[in-house]
């Protein structure tokens, strides 16, 4: 008797990594069971298109694609249109604008158990762990938790189960996420933990791995926190601190408030705490109260604190928000023009502080072939270092550590040679 033709499946991943963590398992799950991955994207029984809604451009993005695979679909490509994650959960009626799409599904309510950890788009050599969803601040701008809901903490035991499996697997470098993993375990009832007490025990685990906690409240990082950066032996000193703002009147009304001393004193007092750190930050422009005068302060705040990275982007008033109602908001235009202002700023830093950094050496992780990414380069985010041919770049295979020496600065990138 012939076995039964398997369902094939495409996979279109959209907006943060929390979010490919959703579809990763999903179609984890969908592959144990009588599904198999399409050799073509673009031609299965089956294509998951998980989008995110958080601003306008990804919410134009989900739209473009979704029309794309409807497109796809009549033309033969695809047999059914899945339409999952964020987009469907914050816009439920909207499948009405969309025939076609035959499951139109939001985001998990409660956590699945990852039954293939193995399956990740990221490749062998890092993965990202999710340990919370949802969301327990209130910022004015974001419509997050109205789309995520409050936050939930994973159990320690799923956590570290998965991390124990991704490890046999061959990832050696843990990128913890969540909407704001300082809080892991403040809702958990019993068997209160908290974030320290989850990294302590991932550092336990067998092997040479690194764990890079990313996205960090300036407000709750805590001593313990810091200790743990300092001494474990898997710790990637990398804080990822979005401050939003940093004039006290923007902050409050980003609801905000208490972050304010945090983000003024954000970078010096890390640097002061954990020696060698590098801090990433993500800026907001554009928000109602930003005056001119307020902006060049949050430039001024700016180039004292000299962040390593940094983002910025424009502010988007999303419906269901308190910001959308407010008064005071510069034009797009003005807050696009200062979003620039600030990405220009940052470039002209790192264009400084990236050829000091040529002949020097530093720990590296191979992430493809002839790429790695250096313990200061958060994955997708900070660029890469592509190695020069040579004997022994040859040698070095993904997963691999070892020690790259930067030779050339290729826009965010370096180019660099096996120390």
């Amino acid at each position: 008797m012939a076995k039964a033709k398997k369902t094939t499946l495409a996979l279109v991943s959209l907006g943060c990594a929390k979010n490919a963590v959703d579809l990763q398992v999903m179609a984890g799950n969908l592959l144990k069971k009588d599904c198999t991955m399409s050799p073509d994207p673009d031609r299965a029984d089956v294509v998951i298109v998980n989008t995110c809604a958080f601003i306008a451009s990804a919410r134009e993005e989900a739209e473009a694609e979704i029309v794309r695979a409807l497109q796809l679909k009549a033309n033969g490509n695809y047999g059914k249109v899945v339409v999952t994650g964020c987009y469907p959960q914050r816009y439920p009626k909207a499948a009405a604008r969309f025939p076609g799409v035959d499951v139109w599904q939001g985001v998990p309510g409660e956590w699945v158990e990852p039954k293939m950890p193995e399956l990740r788009f990221t490749g062998k050599a890092f993965a990202y762990l999710k340990i919370a969803e949802g969301c327990a601040h209130r910022c004015s701008y974001c419509a997050i938790p109205g789309i995520r809901g409050k936050y939930r903490s994973r159990p320690m035991a799923s956590v570290l189960k998965e991390a124990r499996a991704l490890l046999r697997s061959g990832c050696r470098e843990l990128n913890v996420v969540a909407q704001d993993p300082m809080l892991y375990g403040c809702d958990l009832k019993e068997n209160r933990t908290t974030l320290t007490d989850l990294l302590w025990a991932l550092d336990k685990l067998p092997g040479e791995f690194w764990v890079r906690v990313l996205y960090s409240y300036p407000s709750e990082i805590t001593e313990e926190f810091v200790a743990w950066m300092n001494t474990s032996k898997h710790a990637v000193k990398y804080v990822d601190v979005p401050l939003q703002h940093t004039v006290p009147e923007v902050l409050a009304k980003m609801n905000r408030k208490s972050a304010i001393q945090a983000s003024l004193v954000a970078a010096e007092a890390l640097r002061l705490m954990v020696p060698g750190v590098t801090l990433r930050t993500t800026i907001m422009t554009g928000f109602p109260g930003e005056t001119e005068a307020r902006f060049k302060a949050l430039l001024a705040d700016l180039r004292r604190m000299q962040f390593d990275r940094l983002g910025a982007f424009a502010y988007s008033p999303e419906a269901g928000t308190k910001g959308a109602k407010m008064k005071g908001r510069p034009s797009r235009k003005v807050a696009e023009a200062r979003e620039k202002a600030v990405m220009d700023d940052a470039e002209r830093l790192w264009k400084v502080r990236s050829k000091r950094l040529l002949g020097q050496t530093f720990d590296a992780l191979c992430v493809a072939p002839g790429v790695v990414r250096m313990a200061s380069q958060a994955p997708d985010v900070d660029g890469v270092v592509y190695l020069l041919d040579s004997p022994k770049a040859r040698k070095v295979q993904v997963g691999d550590f070892l020690r790259v020496k930067l030779a050339k600065v290729c826009g965010f990138d370096f180019e660099g040679d096996v120390a």
